[in-house]
């Protein structure tokens, strides 16, 4: 069992929105935690209908066990009108809930504020190289993605395509959130060759062959359900032209490889290389949640092409990713044209896969994938 990095309270003593990705261990964590809790599992079908049709049941059957006052809710989306009966007890009972989903989406379409205030938002995302520990193994990683049970795996793939079915059946086709399952399919196939890269929606809406809006709205799925999420780009003060346009990251680079129909990623591969960004991007966004240091993430480029694929805050810290055993000066280019637009960049890392760390004569601190993920984690990185 791995050792999450997420920051749950110890004890269910406040309420909690528990948000993450379909199968990266919510459940089981919530079940570690607060093994005295009351179980709620809307996946149970006699459940799912008893409180769809009689939402009230949670009230009065709390009601019946005034003692109990810690409740966990799984997959809260399934049937967001409880909400208005959580928002009571959490008033009136002190009851205490963690309610954790895998989407947003129905909570937020019809009880966006209920609980401003009184449940704390928390995100669970695939694994980081701090909770692998010592069994982490990069290749593995980036082959068979972050979701736990995929990992683990040898063969990972008819568990990642059962993974994705299921995404497509039970988030996107049970919940009704589009109407052409298979122009869905196929934006999904499409999206994955551009992960990580500049989002053109007249270019994919003509490849999908659908409106421009409505590929924004299949994008809004994504984000909603957490299969991906956006970079912006950083635009503050330039001194030359920059690109405005975001990218696109999906949050599991084993569904990325399955849609894409990537084999075995090798390194010296330019697949391998685009696999290996979107872990560098998973372990400073799941950083950023989990350090609860929240920095904003972007990325920089100039509308030459040049660029740098990571920006921490305002210019703290500007990171690029390179799979690479040997950097080059052609790998810097980024780093170096960044610094004449932004010159009061702190600080220059090129995160690749030499053995040792070293600096430049002008400051780019070269730094091995382990080195990177063992200071970042330590807080060394980024503080």
């Amino acid at each position: 069992m791995y050792q999450r990095m997420v920051r749950l309270p110890k004890k269910l003593k406040e309420s909690f929105f528990l948000w993450g990705p379909r199968q990266v261990g919510k459940s089981t964590l919530l079940k570690q935690l607060y093994a005295d809790a009351l179980w709620v599992d809307l996946l149970k079908a006699d459940e799912f209908r008893r409180y769809t049709q009689h939402p009230e049941r949670l009230r009065e059957e709390l009601l019946a066990i005034p003692h109990q006052k810690a409740v966990i809710i799984d997959e809260i989306q399934k049937v967001p009108q409880l909400l208005d009966e959580v928002h009571w007890l959490i008033e009136n009972k002190q009851i205490h809930f963690a309610l954790c989903g895998s989407s947003a989406r129905k909570v937020k379409s019809g009880h966006a504020n209920l609980l401003g205030g009184r449940a704390i938002r928390y995100e669970l995302y695939g694994l980081v190289s701090a909770e692998i520990g010592a069994q982490f193994d990069l290749d593995r990683l980036l082959n068979n993605g972050y979701i736990p049970n995929h990992y683990d795996k040898k063969n990972a793939r008819r568990h990642i395509q059962a993974y994705i079915s299921d995404y497509l059946k039970e988030e996107i086709a049970a919940e009704g959130l589009v109407r052409n399952l298979p122009a869905f399919a196929d934006f999904l196939d499409i999206v994955a060759l551009t992960d990580g890269e500049l989002v053109n929606y007249a270019n994919i809406a003509r490849d999908c062959g659908v409106a421009n809006n409505t590929v924004k709205e299949y994008f809004q799925i994504l984000q909603d359900t957490l299969l991906g999420c956006w970079l912006p780009a950083y635009r503050k003060r330039p001194k030359r032209r920059v690109s405005k346009m975001p990218k696109f990251y999906f949050n599991d680079i084993g569904v990325v490889n399955l849609l894409a129909k990537r084999h075995t990623l090798e390194q010296g591969s330019e697949l391998y290389g685009k696999a290996f960004e979107n872990w560098i991007f998973h372990e400073l966004k799941c950083h950023s949640q989990y350090s609860e240091l929240f920095y904003q993430l972007s990325y920089w480029r100039l509308s030459s092409g040049l660029e740098v694929d990571f920006i921490i805050n305002d210019m703290d810290i500007a990171i690029e990713a390179k799979a690479s055993k040997r950097i080059k000066n052609i790998h810097l280019k980024g780093l170096r044209e960044v610094i004449k637009d932004q010159p009061t960049i702190k600080q220059r890392v090129i995160v690749c896969l030499e053995d040792k760390e070293r600096l430049t004569e002008d400051g780019i601190r070269i730094l091995p994938a382990h080195q990177f993920c063992k200071r970042l984690w330590n807080n060394e990185l980024i503080n």
